[in-house]
């Protein structure tokens, strides 16, 4: 037991021995701003009465009564604040090193947890969240260089989302993993030049543009594999740049990339959870209670996390504390108390009543690798040229603006009919494009500014666009044009899909984009189709021909095999398909009557699936447009276990979650059968048999109007067949039948 005389005493000289410290470590540092930190007056400790409050009624009860109080231990550290009758601090408090390290915020059962302040005396300073000891959430750091951090954390290091800000004025804003600039980001040089692609462990990776401070612009994709004779790019200059000749950043990279480090570290950045928190040294031992004791274990307080041990559900236990012996304390005492449950054996149990079935998946599968879908357009293809002029028109029209928007408000100028720029592509090339082995051809871009906003709104990379669509890889063509004629060509990676169009088509297009905009733009969630780009080649010569095109996004681009796709619009004459069942695999589109599951979304999509169907439907009526239908992937999980391909591979915890509606559902099918009496029946009977699956929607076809052709098919249709039946139906008519059907075989989980 201390005195309070002596506990002050103890403390004077304890704060002289850490502003000692403090001071010769500026002074080796060569001085600069000022740094380190003030200790704020110590309170005094008020009557054991005085009892605090806690986060929440576990922390409560596991606290008991709270009181402030100051404490000087043993080995000279020093904690005041707010003390736990567990003998542990709980609620706002200050923690002290002999080292000249000091801790000021919110603790948790012991260990800071919440929002926080963190200082070295190398004058490096952590303000915002942590984590059971850990520098963990959003937060900032000044580093002893003057280097700035702002960003998420995880486990002590940048990851997530940040900006570093080096002290020479260079700045990076993106994505970073363990420490390392890794991921999407922008990197911008003092001299303003920059970078914006992906990055690997701090290196250039994958697709991305470069700029010059003169404004030339190179797009290409790297590898740090690569050599820089191998580097892939193309080249723009600009009209002030000193010479036209090709030039690469690769030299740029090699030496700017080198002076721009990340502060090493701090080797004094000793995180709270691995410096010694020596409370128990410091009086009496903990009080009874009635949570199960610290479970003690021995071991290092700066062990690494591979080292840790580990809990049944993988995850390390996390050391908040030691005792002067050594041996260090965990929170395992809570994990019994926690959301309710209970660990047993091997891991949680489940409280979930259903089950899905797991042995077999109910549709046949090749036991082969799928190979991609399509053709690819190689020289001697007979659109081989075509995609040529595809992929320059679309290089000169994204490359020559490559910047993004400034504002996503357009004006009304913008989307009028009459906002199309046409260019000339002669084979020789002209000033203002570059020389090919194509035909001669000119290049209509239709409404150019209010498509590149869209990409700006659909979060769509310039760089990344102009890489799929006009990369060294060929396009690949469907290998049968839809039933209106229409061509399809997927881009090798799969990302985008480019539509021939007719002409009326591109009129309901451009009439409808100011609605189309205004509501993608009010929607995030919506189903429609993403469009990103309205062109036209315009073959030169005898021909004159015209082709027209649309580029959209890919609904099934995506690392999961599908298995099984439906075209889903409500009507049942003509909507089967005339296959054999032995011919059916994941590239063929099954209609409404092959439909033969009902599928069950988690409560929270599925309420929002119904409003946005709604809305959907709502805005396609207001259009006049008919015709649309939902177009369903299904990745069935259990294929793995058939013994089949299946990419990839993938326990169920490690699914990702959704993060847009229609895309990566984690959710189940249940099988329907139909009466053999009634052949036009849409929505079978459900059998109870569950599969689990990943599942793909989105609604596509919106360019048909209600126009004189569909008025005269509904009238000849209609002394045919029951005029409900067809699929030519009045807009109202058909939005109110599209919505039944998706309502009555997309249902909540229960």
């Amino acid at each position: 037991m201390y005195t309070e005389s002596n506990n002050n005493q103890r403390v004077k000289a304890w704060e002289s021995t850490v502003r000692r410290a403090q001071f010769l470590n500026q002074q080796q540092s060569g001085g600069g701003r000022r740094r380190g930190f003030l200790f704020s007056p110590m309170s005094v400790a008020p009557d054991d009465d005085d009892t605090g409050h806690s986060e929440d009624h576990e922390a409560e009860d596991f606290a008991g009564e709270l009181r402030h109080a100051e404490r000087l231990l043993p080995n000279g550290d020093y904690y005041t604040g707010h003390w736990s009758s567990a003998g542990i601090p709980q609620g706002a408090g200050k923690y002290l090193w002999t080292d000249g390290c000091m801790y000021e915020g919110e603790w948790r059962r012991g260990v800071p947890n919440g929002q926080g302040k963190l200082s070295w005396p190398s004058g490096a300073i952590y303000e915002g969240e942590f984590k059971a000891g850990c520098m963990d959430g959003h937060g900032k750091k000044t580093y002893s260089n003057e280097d700035y951090y702002d960003g998420e954390w995880r486990s002590g290091v940048p990851d997530g989302h940040g900006r570093y800000i080096w002290i020479n004025g260079n700045e990076y804003y993106g994505e970073w993993r363990q420490g390392a600039i890794h991921g999407k980001g922008s990197f911008i040089w003092a001299c303003r030049n920059r970078y914006d692609g992906g990055w690997d462990d701090g290196q250039p990776a994958g697709s991305g543009s470069f700029r010059w401070a003169d404004g030339s612009l190179y797009i290409g994709v790297w590898s740090r594999d690569q050599s820089p004779e191998e580097q892939k790019g193309i080249y723009y200059p600009s009209p002030t740049a000193g010479s036209s000749s090709p030039r690469s950043p690769t030299e740029f990279f090699s030496t700017a990339l080198r002076e721009c480090r990340i502060s090493a570290g701090e080797t004094e950045s000793i995180i709270p959870s691995q410096k010694g928190l020596n409370f128990f040294g410091a009086g009496k031992h903990p009080h009874p209670h009635p949570h199960p004791p610290p479970v003690w274990r021995r071991g290092s307080a700066d062990a690494s996390p591979e080292a840790a041990p580990r809990r049944p559900n993988g995850r390390t236990h996390t050391v908040i504390g030691n005792t002067s012996s050594g041996e260090t304390w965990d929170s395992d005492m809570d994990s019994n108390y926690e959301g309710g449950e209970e660990w047993g054996g091997g891991g949680r149990q489940s409280s979930s009543s259903t089950s899905s079935v797991r042995n077999q998946i109910p549709v046949r599968l090749s036991p082969k690798p799928a190979r991609k879908q399509g053709e690819t357009i190689s020289k001697g293809h007979k659109n081989y040229e075509l995609m040529l002029n595809l992929q320059l028109g679309i290089r000169h029209a994204v490359g020559k603006q490559p910047g993004q928007p400034t504002s996503l408000d357009l004006k009304s100028s913008a989307f009028d009919p009459r906002e199309k720029v046409w260019t000339k592509f002669p084979p020789e090339g002209t000033k203002h494009t570059p020389p090919h082995q194509s035909c001669d051809f000119r290049w209509k871009d239709y409404c150019p500014l209010v498509f590149r906003t869209m990409r700006k709104l659909f979060k769509v990379d310039a760089a990344d666009y102009m890489l799929s669509l006009c990369g060294n890889d060929a396009l690949r063509e469907l290998s049968s044009p839809g039933k209106s004629g229409s061509f399809f060509y997927l881009t090798n990676d799969d990302r985008y899909m480019i539509k021939t169009v007719k002409k009326s088509e591109v009129k309901v297009l451009i009439r409808m984009l100011p609605a189309y905009y205004n509501h993608v733009r009010s929607f995030d969630n919506t189903l429609v189709t993403r469009f990103f780009g309205l062109h036209c080649v315009k073959l030169t010569g005898a021909a004159q021909k015209k082709v027209r095109f649309v580029i959209m996004g890919n609904l099934f681009c995506s690392e999961y095999a599908i298995h099984r796709r439906f075209d889903l619009k409500g009507s049942s004459h003509g909507r089967i398909t005339d296959k054999p069942e032995s011919e059916i695999d994941g590239t063929t589109t099954l209609k409404d009557l092959d439909l033969n599951f009902m599928f069950r979304l988690q409560k929270p999509w599925s309420q929002e699936f119904q409003r946005q169907v709604d809305r959907d439907c709502e805005f396609l009526e207001q259009e006049r447009i008919m015709d649309y239908s939902l177009l369903v992937g299904v990745h069935f999980r259990d294929a793995a276990g058939e013994g089949v391909y299946q990419s990839p591979s993938r326990l169920d915890a490690d699914l990702p979650a959704t993060t847009r509606l229609g895309i990566s559902h984690q959710a189940r099918v249940e099988r329907m059968i139909r009466r053999s009496d009634c052949e036009t029946q849409l929505v079978g009977e459900p059998t109870g048999e569950c599969y689990d699956v990943v599942l793909f929607f989105g609604i596509i076809d919106i360019l048909q109007d209600y126009d004189i052709s569909k008025k005269l098919e509904h009238a000849y249709k209609s002394f045919q067949f029951d005029p409900t039946s067809i699929s030519a139906v009045d807009p109202k008519q058909y939005a109110k039948r599209f919505r039944d059907l998706i309502c009555r075989v997309f249902i909540e989980d229960t």
